[in-house]
């Protein structure tokens, strides 16, 4: 088996070059504890700078982070210090916004079960608005807020009933799903907020779903957007803003060639067929579309097995540490880091006692050995987040690659962290005593 210091494998078809793997620190990795997950801040801020970018080109566009992609303190950090808002959909959410460094006036909550507890606290950070799903959410932030001698900011999340190109377990946006007010029932629910004395009715909400890469389904909501505005306007009511949530996916199946989405398109499509009034605002709350790619999840193989009909890789990452594949049945690119030997395929599964745990089946990768280290792409969103100790197993730990490290010794009072270089650091799952911390930087 060859073994290489880093890998960046290509070929040439005609005067271009297609990219077959990524490039990762491995002489690092093979001293390090397999599964873990693996953060390229590099390209995470690349993709912050890019959305930045192209939403300031257009007046009064807004983009918060949807937290719940993935909630790592050091990515939210990050996040946080770009500018963008933060979206949520806990109190837990809410908390680690707050403590990440969101301003209180950027954070959004939404979510269609938000508990007393919940509410109170975010009334209590007072954020900047309530996305309201239900009449007796509403009622219920009226009257926790008058106890409070508050009053609440709240947008109306609509069902548009417009469909979206995804798995049907992250379409958001049709009348049979759970979440948000039916446009039949928007007229009632804004004439009882104005009769209330608590709330303050500021906006209109919507999201469609998830991993979605036709922009059509964004112009069909667009032209929702438009009917439902031309209908509050004939009432007499404009509203100060419009949030249109998030959506946008990435390319799964080329990570390396298409590491940032194509935001220009996106914000283009909404600026092309939405009507906006003047001094409206339109927010936007991107999750997957900002960390989906920064992130991969390392693992090693424990065992090649022969099978009668195939070959199994099978690893030591399973679905408790990547649940995407065994719950949506999502793909993720699978690469060998470890091998450039000749190409062999297998199914790649992990050690959980559950059929479905299952990476991938009929994978082509280079011939696999015991021990190589093999690359999950695409995992920064919805992987880390979604972790679980399902079989009393252990959480993965994260390794990330950081640059201009300039002090880290308050880090280590509250987050172990073992310090490989001037650019790597680990975080620990475990809180150890600060002496042992301090011991494991000297290494």
């Amino acid at each position: 088996m060859k073994k290489a210091k880093h890998i960046f494998a290509f070929f040439c078809l005609k005067d271009t070059y297609k990219i077959m793997k990524g490039i990762f620190p491995i002489d690092k990795f093979n001293n390090i504890e397999t599964p873990f997950y693996y953060y390229d801040t590099k390209v995470l801020r690349e993709t912050l700078d890019t959305i930045k970018r192209e939403a300031s080109k257009y007046e009064n566009y807004h983009v918060h982070y949807a937290i719940k992609a993935n909630a790592n303190n050091k990515i939210l950090e990050i996040i946080s210090n770009s500018g963008l808002g933060a979206d949520c959909v806990s109190g837990g959410e809410v908390k680690a916004a707050i403590k990440a460094g969101f301003p209180a006036d950027k954070v959004v909550f939404a979510g269609v079960g938000k508990s007393d507890k919940e509410i109170n606290l975010a009334l209590d950070y007072n954020i900047s608005c309530f996305n309201v799903e239900s009449v007796p959410e509403l009622e219920v932030i009226n009257e926790l807020a008058k106890a409070k001698g508050k009053v609440a900011n709240v947008a109306f999340r609509i069902n548009p009933n417009v469909g979206a190109h995804t798995h049907a377990n992250i379409t958001t946006g049709l009348a049979e799903n759970k979440f948000g007010i039916s446009m039949e029932d928007m007229d009632k629910v804004i004439d009882m907020a104005k009769e209330m004395n608590n709330v303050e009715f500021v906006g209109l909400h919507f999201h469609i779903g998830s991993q979605i890469l036709e922009m059509d389904d964004f112009v069909a909501l667009c032209n929702r957007v438009n009917q439902l505005q031309e209908k509050l306007t004939s009432m007499r009511i404009i509203v100060k803003s419009i949030n249109v949530g998030g959506g946008l996916g990435i390319d799964y199946s080329h990570p390396n060639r298409k590491p940032i989405p194509s935001f220009a398109e996106f914000f283009n499509t909404y600026h092309k067929h939405i009507k906006l009034y003047p001094g409206q605002k339109l927010h936007f709350e991107l999750g997957r579309a900002v960390v989906g790619q920064c992130g991969s999840l390392i693992s090693r193989v424990i065992y090649v097995k022969e099978g009668t009909n195939k070959k199994f890789a099978i690893l030591d990452a399973g679905m408790t540490d990547l649940i995407r594949p065994a719950l949506y049945q999502a793909y993720h690119k699978i690469e060998n880091i470890s091998s450039d030997e000749p190409m062999e395929t297998y199914d790649v599964v992990g050690p959980i006692c559950e059929s479905s745990d299952v990476f991938g089946k009929a994978i082509d990768l280079n011939k696999t050995h015991r021990g190589d280290l093999i690359a999950l792409r695409s995992a920064g969103a919805y992987g880390e987040i979604m972790a679980s100790r399902y079989n009393c197993r252990e959480l993965p730990i994260v390794y990330r690659r950081r640059f201009n490290l300039i002090f880290i010794g308050v880090v280590a009072i509250t987050t172990p962290i073992i310090l490989l270089d001037a650019n790597i650091l680990i975080f620990l799952p475990e809180i150890y005593k600060l002496s042992i911390c301090l011991s494991l930087l000297m290494i």
